[in-house]
């Protein structure tokens, strides 16, 4: 007689909320006060300005990386509960036609209709309305919407990603650090890559290439602005 061997497999998707709220705080940390502080450098600000400016972007960046989340998710927590309150009226009105389609979204995936028709009922039996959010609405226990958790996330790796090109006008030399702030920040972006892609399952090489060329044209770009204010003013 064979043997059933257990098959355990390991799905990352449950990670898909916090992670993007986690790639996208820490990414928006290193570009944005790397970008400002290379800005500054370039349009010859002192050291003392060059180091204000990027701690005053790291608070202010957080505090937004934080409202920006939880007010963009509640939105989608928001429709997410009208549309489980309209199914949950549709199924007290109309049960009927709410089995019919949902044995309709089984027939095209290509379920017999008896079977379809089986299985719609033995779900709708159990709990109609999660059977409706799921295999209906698209709703489930790991994409559902966690407004709190993203404000959080985000808030909190912003910081982190904020605090690599920061510690750089510490500890590096003014004449230095137009340059060391630049390399530096494109190592902390290609490492952000590679961290993001393994935490996702995602091809490495793409993602970290993805990271460093957006985060290096945000920072030659307002290098190139900065040289410009410097020059005028």
């Amino acid at each position: 007689m064979s043997r059933l061997k257990h098959h355990s497999e390991r799905h990352l998707m449950s990670r898909i909320g916090w992670l993007r709220a986690a790639v996208l705080g820490a990414n928006d940390g290193i570009v944005s006060t790397a970008s400002l502080i290379i800005g500054v450098a370039a349009a010859d600000g002192k050291p003392s300005a060059i180091l204000v400016a990027g701690a005053a972007g790291l608070v202010a960046g957080a505090m937004s990386m934080a409202a920006g989340e939880y007010v963009s998710v509640s939105s989608q927590a928001d429709t997410e509960s009208a549309e489980l309150a309209r199914e949950a009226r549709e199924l007290q009105t109309d049960s009927a036609a709410e089995l019919a389609e949902l044995a309709g979204i089984y027939i095209k995936r290509g379920v017999e209709p008896a079977t379809a028709d089986a299985v719609a009922r033995q779900l709708m039996a159990k709990d109609a309305l999660a059977a409706h959010a799921h295999d209906e609405l698209g709703i489930s226990q790991m994409t559902t919407a966690r407004p709190i958790q993203a404000a959080l996330t985000s808030a909190i790796t912003f910081t982190a990603g904020a605090a690599l090109p920061l510690a750089i006008v510490l500890v590096v030399p003014g004449h230095r650090l137009l340059v060391t702030e630049t390399v530096a920040s494109l190592l902390f972006l290609a490492l952000l890559g590679t961290i993001g892609a393994r935490a996702g399952g995602a091809p490495i090489v793409r993602a970290t290439v993805r990271v460093t060329f957006w985060g290096a044209l945000a920072m030659a770009i307002t290098a190139g602005i900065g040289m410009l204010v410097g020059t005028a003013v």
